[in-house]
């Protein structure tokens, strides 16, 4: 019996989301906490579950750390379902190319990030999208942007979709790449893996990113150590 019967829940991948993000580095439990913005028994709870299924251990210090990141990133993404879990807003531009619509974004000081294969574009041009996914915190700030944008509203089939989640963990390690606000690679490759129209494939090729990136920070830890 572990102590969270599912760890792919919303404030519970609030906790995946911050040990996958910074793989390579120890958490003291507090610490996790602080930085998923949850409360410290549900983080408690989250890494007996993660240590009992194989994906985390404790070090010589206690703290918490991912030794199946990999494994973990998969099995979650497998759960996932990006279009069920959020409500999505359809809009219509008659901007003709994803990558001019894109840059309209550009330095906008509302909080959005792209997802989906518009971000995929962005982070590593692979499978061309057909219209843009971003996050975006409310139905009243995807109104607000719809007018600076001078989007049409569509009942379906729009071309920009405003995608309310399920959970504001999303926003979590979103970062700037050429002046457009993504969502983080982890975040990405979840969104993906089960996204229709060659997700997965825009997956396969992001997973690349990732493992890059964590040696690279396994790499940096392993220094700082010594």
């Amino acid at each position: 019996m572990y102590a969270v019967k599912n760890i792919f829940a919303p404030k519970s991948s609030r906790v995946l989301r911050v040990l996958l993000t910074n793989h390579g580095r120890d958490w003291d439990e507090r610490q996790l906490a602080e930085e998923a913005r949850v409360s410290n028994g549900l983080v408690h709870y989250v890494c007996k579950t993660l240590i009992g299924l194989g994906y985390a251990d404790r070090n010589a210090k206690n703290r918490v750390l991912l030794i199946d990141p990999l494994k973990l990133l998969k099995r979650w993404a497998s759960y996932h379902e990006y279009d069920r879990v959020n409500r999505f807003l359809d809009y219509f531009t008659f901007d003709k190319e994803i990558d001019q619509f894109s840059r309209r974004f550009a330095d906008l000081s509302l909080k959005y990030a792209f997802s989906g294969l518009s971000a995929a574009w962005v982070v590593a041009p692979y499978v061309r999208p057909v219209d843009v996914h971003l996050y975006i915190e409310s139905e009243r700030l995807a109104s607000e942007l719809a007018k600076k944008l001078d989007l049409n509203p569509t009942p379906r089939g729009g071309n920009v979709k405003f995608v309310v989640p399920y959970d504001k963990g999303v926003f979590y390690g979103m970062r700037e790449i050429r002046g457009l606000k993504v969502v983080s690679n982890v975040q990405l490759y979840v969104d993906l893996y089960n996204f229709p129209a060659r997700g997965e494939e825009a997956a396969s090729q992001l997973l690349e990113l990732i493992l890059k990136e964590w040696r690279g920070k396994k790499e940096e830890q392993q220094s700082v150590r010594s």
